[in-house]
């Protein structure tokens, strides 16, 4: 057995963003998931590079013709799960809407990963996860005071909220299905999933703790014992001392534990005082040094590494964080189980797979 998903079969309509990850995460965990792309389908640089389409297979059809639609639902009969991230509208035009699909499978899980979602003012409009994520109210608390709100890259809302949600939405299904015998569809939308990640902040905004003042809360880079310092050499490291006890250690290690400005950590109006001051001495050290005095202690410190130093740190290296798969290094599978060990089974460039031979694979077995 390699990974919990082992022996649930996902089939996954080619796309871009947040599809292709939940489907990736499937796979890493152990499902067989066969991608159905288009002729002439390709990926944005090497396939080697295209690392969301490890752990897959690939069937090419061509969605246009009767032929292909048909290769599709003998491929459905037999899933568990299907995944895909079109426009709301489109699978149903192409002949595989959620209706036709259930009643060829009765116990299909359909995962559906929109922007916006199935139904609403906005569904059927173009966008992209900056625009999910600025409904949601996260873009506009992310960013410094008096300065636009800053892109998070697209963690947010394609991959956290979206595709991150769907795989969730997609492990529950599996196991309502396993009791009813019954699918269902799943409506997983960024701007819903965005919002709910953002469930601390409208908690904290209700009774008054989160002000809705971009660059002003403590969690936001407003603080001086929670944001990120230049050192000498030109490099950052991230200080997150919240608590007393850590807020303490901070101190010590920077030589201010006897300066009575900082004993009023939490005192709003000091804030921007403290953090030039704070800023001043991270700046007479190197990165380097800061690490050696700082990190592993409670003091909540890390230093701020680009993609090709991460996968080169001990911690990461301890845990395989990273693996390399076809000279590409790249995150492993997560989370970690004790039993269940999950493996990336192919390598990306999604190798094709004859239909009558994965029809085959496919078949239930005789009881």
């Amino acid at each position: 057995m390699s990974g919990p998903l082992e022996g649930v079969k996902v089939v996954e309509m080619a796309g871009i963003g947040p599809g292709p990850f939940c489907a990736m995460m499937l796979a890493d965990m152990g499902a067989d998931v066969v991608r159905v792309t288009r002729p002439g389908d390709a990926p944005f640089g090497p396939a080697n590079c295209d690392v969301n389409s490890r752990g897959k297979r690939t069937l090419v059809v061509d969605l246009k013709s009767g032929e292909g639609v048909a290769q599709v639902l003998a491929l459905i009969e037999n899933a568990d799960v299907l995944v895909e991230g079109f426009r709301p509208g489109v699978m149903e035009r192409l002949g595989l809407g959620p209706e036709v699909c259930l009643q060829c499978n009765p116990r299909l899980v359909f995962g559906r990963m929109t922007g916006w979602g199935q139904f609403g003012p906005l569904s059927h409009a173009a966008g992209h996860d900056l625009n999910y994520i600025a409904l949601s109210g996260m873009l506009g608390a992310m960013g410094r005071h008096g300065e636009p709100p800053a892109p998070p890259l697209n963690l947010v809302g394609d991959y956290g909220g979206g595709a991150m949600m769907l795989a969730f939405g997609i492990a529950c299904a599996l196991v309502e299905a396993s009791a009813s015998g019954q699918g269902q569809v799943i409506d997983a939308a960024m701007t819903d999933g965005t919002a709910l990640l953002g469930s601390l902040f409208y908690g904290m905004r209700g009774h008054g703790a989160w002000s809705a003042r971009r660059g002003s809360n403590f969690l936001d880079g407003s603080a001086h014992f929670y944001d990120t310092y230049e050192c000498a050499d030109g490099k950052y490291v991230a200080i997150g001392s919240i608590e007393p006890q850590f807020y303490a250690q901070l101190l010590e290690a920077l030589g201010l534990a006897d300066d009575p400005a900082f004993a009023r950590q939490q005192d709003k109006r000091q804030w921007p005082e403290l953090k030039r001051r704070v800023a001043a001495v991270l700046a007479t050290r190197t990165r380097a040094d800061w690490v050696a005095r700082m990190e592993g202690t409670d003091i909540c410190f890390a230093p701020v590494l680009d993609m090709d130093e991460a996968p080169l740190h001990p911690h990461n290296v301890a845990r395989r964080t990273f693996i390399e798969i076809d000279g590409v290094t790249q995150p492993a599978p997560a989370p970690r189980f004790s039993r269940t060990v999950p493996e990336v089974r192919h390598a990306p460039g999604q190798p094709h797979v004859d239909l009558a031979e994965l029809l085959s694979q496919w078949q239930p077995e005789a009881s």
